[in-house]
């Protein structure tokens, strides 16, 4: 049995402008050609392929034949793929990047994070995005080390003299314990009540921050590299620790976690920041990103108008 031959771009594009406009004259207007262009290119198609892919016999509308429905969701497969190579290459040509690392601190409200990249997936279809999750100085870290061509970082991007970056709001964070914890228990708290327990502590993967301490009370410590995991020991009682309020509004309001007023150890703003390497200022999809950031920041009045954490 003879292989089937390799069909043209050209030959699949009027097969399926045929099947999406219902007829042969519907795709010659779709496509500015003549009817008999239309036929032959569909002949042509078929022969190489060695099937028949419409029913041309007794109705004025043609089919797709059985063999024609089994290759209809390839070849609209192989046309999306074209059309998407065409999106990209054109993009690039553009100066278009062909992809985007970004860096964001663990901090940024989910929602907020969602939301710019829900919009960044419409508003950039051709570009891959690798988005990478970090704490405190690993962000700023990332985009140094050129890991990430962009981040949102805490306060720490500041101390670094090769980034440049653009104020991106803040958030509030505060002191919780669950509601049986010795602290969740207190109706009065005195300064230095914190210290006698497990105090959950958010650690840098990057090394950077190696040896400093950030609003840390307690000589009692346990150490955490991610914030879903600090978040569930919170609720489970082990220790007390600062959680941005977005996070922990649900568990408040719920019950399931209970705001600490430390006289000593209030809580306060985490700032954010849109960053990218001074020497290698962001293309337009890493710049539509930062830009998005910073106007989602601009209204975060009461973290902002708070001390720092």
């Amino acid at each position: 049995m003879a292989n089937p031959g390799t069909p043209t771009f050209d030959q699949l594009r009027i097969f399926l402008t045929i099947v999406d406009t219902g007829s042969f004259a519907g795709a010659a207007r779709a496509l500015g050609r003549a009817v008999s262009v239309i036929s032959y290119g569909v002949a042509n198609l078929e022969a190489q392929l060695g099937v028949t892919l419409f029913d041309r016999e007794g109705t004025r509308k043609p089919q797709l034949t059985m063999a024609g429905r089994a290759l209809l969701s390839e070849a609209r497969t192989i046309a999306q793929g074209v059309d998407g190579l065409r999106a990209k290459v054109k993009g690039l040509l553009d100066g278009l990047e062909a992809e985007v690392d970004l860096a964001v601190d663990v901090m940024v409200p989910p929602e907020r994070l969602a939301g710019v990249l829900r919009g960044f997936a419409a508003e950039f279809p051709t570009v891959q995005l690798r988005l990478h999750v970090e704490a405190l100085g690993a962000v700023s870290a990332m985009v140094l080390a050129r890991t990430a061509t962009i981040g949102v970082s805490g306060p720490l991007a500041a101390e670094v003299p090769e980034i440049d970056g653009k104020v991106a709001g803040a958030t509030l964070l505060v002191p919780v314990a669950a509601p049986d914890h010795p602290l969740g228990r207190m109706t009065e708290m005195l300064p230095g009540a914190g210290r006698d327990y497990i105090q959950l502590v958010l650690s840098d993967r990057s090394g950077t921050t190696a040896g400093r301490d950030f609003g840390v009370v307690s000589p009692k410590t346990w150490r955490l590299a991610d914030l879903g995991a600090k978040h569930a020991l919170l609720r489970e009682g082990i220790g007390w620790g600062n959680m941005p309020l977005p996070m922990v509004e649900s568990d408040l309001a719920a019950g399931t976690l209970v705001r600490l007023a430390m006289p000593d150890h209030p809580g306060g703003a985490y700032r954010f920041t849109a960053i990218w390497r001074r020497d290698t200022p962001p293309g337009p999809a890493a710049r539509w990103l930062l830009d998005q950031f910073v106007a989602l920041g601009a209204p975060d009045a009461e973290a902002c108008n708070t001390p720092d954490a």
